[in-house]
């Protein structure tokens, strides 16, 4: 796996990995670009690359503002649209598949609605949600915590600013909650904690502030139009977000749905070999389309 910086348009470094078979495009296979959510996390999406690098050239990146990427400016989606715009270029690339998880399921659809000449596929993994998915969300996400760890978790909350020790407690208590397995839920929690801190909270708050001001709910038909043929989605059936609304979702822009049973918010590591075959499955055939 090599890391390349690559500079945007407007001088910022972006930090990215490339992974897979370096020759591609002479052979007719469209490369794969992961995209992370968020927002306001670095990238953590190596586990889900070294499914599928063998069947393509594979590139990530942490999102400006995150790990490696630098950034204090304010964060709108149309930057970080025009940033995946600039990494295509660098990389080489006219066409690419877009594979995004959770919030970077809303940054490939906006790039898609903004570029769809651009996308050779897309594959979305645990999003995206929409419609009134957050209030059943929420319901969920309480039920696998005690009355104790919500208690603390509000409290938490509620703290106009949090210690180093704090803020890890925090996160592991939002974060367990994503899992199914609940066996394993706060040791898998605690390890994405280690590995994403610091979280960029302004960077959080300016996405999700502009994706209000034209909701993706609102561009469905538009997105339908526009996405290629063989796209697909895949997520858990014990993710805390309601699976049935990517099913319907999926019936709308007409892609191929997998729910995969025991698996949540992060499927991978879950249920690893479930989702491998349909990550697989569902990125081959965009790399290998059948006419």
């Amino acid at each position: 796996m090599t890391v390349v910086w690559v500079e945007v348009d407007d001088g910022v470094r972006l930090r990215t990995w490339q992974s897979g078979p370096a020759e591609v495009a002479g052979a007719g296979r469209p490369p794969v670009v992961l995209v992370h959510g968020g927002p306001g996390l670095p990238d953590y999406l190596e586990p889900v690359s070294a499914l599928i690098d063998d069947l393509t050239r594979v590139y990530r990146y942490d999102q400006r503002g995150t790990g490696g990427s630098g950034w204090s400016g304010r964060h709108t989606v149309a930057r970080h649209v025009r940033d995946l715009e600039n990494l295509m270029d660098a990389w080489g690339h006219d066409r690419m598949i877009l594979v995004g998880h959770s919030y970077g399921t809303d940054l490939v659809s906006f790039f898609a609605l903004a570029h769809p000449e651009r996308v050779a596929g897309v594959v979305y993994l645990c999003g995206p949600f929409v419609g009134p998915w957050r209030e059943p969300t929420r319901v969920a996400e309480r039920a696998r915590r005690s009355p104790a760890q919500q208690e603390r978790l509000d409290r938490l909350e509620a703290l106009a600013s949090r210690s180093d020790d704090e803020e890890v407690e925090y996160l592991a208590l939002s974060w367990f909650t994503d899992h199914a397995d609940q066996d394993n839920a706060w040791t898998w929690a605690l390890a994405s904690v280690r590995a994403m801190r610091p979280i960029n909270w302004v960077m959080n708050a300016q996405l999700n502030a502009d994706k209000r001001v034209d909701p993706l709910e609102h561009a469905i038909d538009r997105l339908c139009a526009v996405l290629p043929s063989g796209s697909a989605i895949i997520g858990g059936a014990g993710d805390p977000r309601p699976a049935a609304l990517l099913r319907s979702l999926g019936a709308e822009l007409g892609c191929a749905v997998t729910i995969i049973p025991g698996a949540g918010h992060h499927p991978w590591l879950e249920r690893p070999g479930e989702f491998r075959a349909a990550l697989r499955s569902a990125v081959g055939q965009q790399v290998h389309p059948v006419d």
